[in-house]
């Protein structure tokens, strides 16, 4: 079966309606606000998204941003820890909260009736939580045993973690959004009262209603409970550019897993880093010629050659910083990670030397526009575009318009970046290797990412 990389952070919730119109505010403290109607059920999706994640975290406080998400759910001035959800609970509606590289955002689904609840709920805790250090120091335990089941006891998630530790060299992508162990162990309190400070203040906020709502209604109730909040003085971090790769990085480790697994991966530009945004588009073309069904190109090597038993191609558009296109999988019994390697490699030399054909580039357009259908019925989906999108400073009609940009492209365009970015000198490797203990369930499986609370 197909292991798809979850990297692909946009690409499940990607389509926003052709029709619908996004309406756009800014309150005089800062905080934008973003509201697209969808009046098909009276249901909302309210979030406010902060424009911060771990790669705003300086060494020794990796991590930082996700214990304060977890400190989020605790006390606020007027709410005693575990009312926040309580009440959400109470109205009957869903609440989470996620981190990752680039942001962090707090989310509920609810009645429409409940959007001033929510509202006056969420804004008090943006700038009036108290962090206790006796709720602290118990939540930094529970974070410290996030980060062991879902990476230290998960090969999987060692390899990715490693990887990315050797692709990028100084870059915030080089550590983890869950953090290093040493660091988690080592927060106070402070910490998290300062990094809440910092950044969680109006103008660091982007608020997104999507749902059964007028434009005109929620900028009032933004007015009324987010507007008297005080902005502050946002410092962000100095750029920290990845240095030039110049050769292969390759690591190799070992861990408690019944098969080998491998990730590949290139420094590649997102919309955000690339000089040539036509490119990202080819990539993201490359990306579906390669994965995506049963007609990929390297479903062929499950299916066909039968080298792997898993393998997959992804892609970050929309990364705030350089990102990887990522290459990885497993390889079938009787086949080695240098054959899985080989066969890869085999794939991205085709590419490099025949333009892709023009059944192939309609194919995948036809598979951006299913996942244009499909996705128009989530409201959160289409919520969690655009506050992806308006949080990392991208135009809200940047998915509007994503069909309309890949049909633009052409096989030799493909065929370009694949050539541009793809070769032996500047690829990342890293290898997982059994060590003859027993695996445990889902040892092989990759975190990536983000964490959700």
């Amino acid at each position: 079966m197909m292991h798809k990389l979850g990297v692909i952070i946009i690409s499940w919730c990607l389509w926003l309606p052709a029709q619908a119109k996004v309406a756009e505010y800014q309150l005089e403290n800062g905080m934008q606000i973003v509201v697209l109607e969808n009046h098909r059920a009276p249901v909302v999706a309210h979030q406010v998204w902060y424009r911060v994640g771990s790669n705003y975290e300086p060494g020794g406080l990796t991590g930082i941003s996700h214990m304060l998400e977890h400190m989020m759910f605790k006390d606020t001035t007027t709410l005693k820890t575990g009312e926040f959800s309580k009440r959400v609970s109470q109205m009957g509606g869903e609440q989470n909260a996620f981190t990752s590289s680039d942001v962090t955002a707090y989310y509920q689904i609810i009645g429409k009736q409940h959007l001033e609840a929510v509202m006056a709920l969420e804004a008090d805790r943006m700038r009036n939580m108290i962090v206790k250090d006796d709720e602290f120091f118990k939540e930094r335990d529970v974070v410290a045993e996030e980060r062991r089941w879902r990476t230290d006891d998960k090969p999987g998630s060692i390899l990715y973690e490693q990887f990315m530790a050797a692709a990028f060299v100084n870059s915030p992508q080089h550590s983890p959004t869950v953090g290093w162990m040493t660091d988690i162990q080592h927060y106070q309190p402070q910490d998290v009262r300062d990094w809440y400070q910092k950044w969680y203040a109006p103008n660091n906020a982007i608020l997104v209603v999507v749902g059964d709502v007028e434009p005109k209604q929620v900028l009032a109730l933004a007015q009324k409970y987010y507007g008297p909040l005080k902005p502050e003085t946002i410092q962000p971090p100095k750029p920290q550019i990845e240095i030039p790769q110049v050769g292969e990085r390759r690591i190799t480790i070992k861990g408690a897993t019944k098969e080998p697994s491998m990730i590949m991966g290139f420094h590649v530009p997102s919309l955000l880093t690339a000089e040539q945004p036509e490119e990202v588009y080819a990539l993201s073309v490359l990306s579906s010629v390669l994965d995506g069904d049963d007609s990929a190109r390297l479903t062929q090597l499950i299916r066909g050659s039968q080298v792997a038993t898993s393998v997959g191609a992804g892609y970050d558009e929309t990364s705030r910083l350089s990102t990887l296109f990522l290459f990885n999988g497993s390889p079938a019994t009787g086949h080695t990670l240098k054959d899985l390697e080989a066969s890869i490699w085999q794939a991205i030399q085709k590419l490099q030397d025949e333009p892709i054909s023009a059944s192939e580039l309609e194919r995948v357009l036809a598979q951006s526009e299913a996942q244009y259908v499909f996705h128009q019925d989530s409201l959160e989906s289409q919520a969690m575009v655009l506050g992806s999108l308006v949080t990392k400073g991208l135009p809200a009609d940047t998915f509007e318009h994503w069909i309309e940009n890949l049909r633009k492209v052409t096989p030799t365009q493909v065929q370009a970046v694949a050539k541009k970015y793809f070769s032996p000198d500047v690829v990342t490797v890293g290898e997982l290797l059994p060590n003859g203990q027993e695996a445990k369930a889902g040892a092989n499986q990759i975190t990536m990412g983000g964490s959700v609370h």
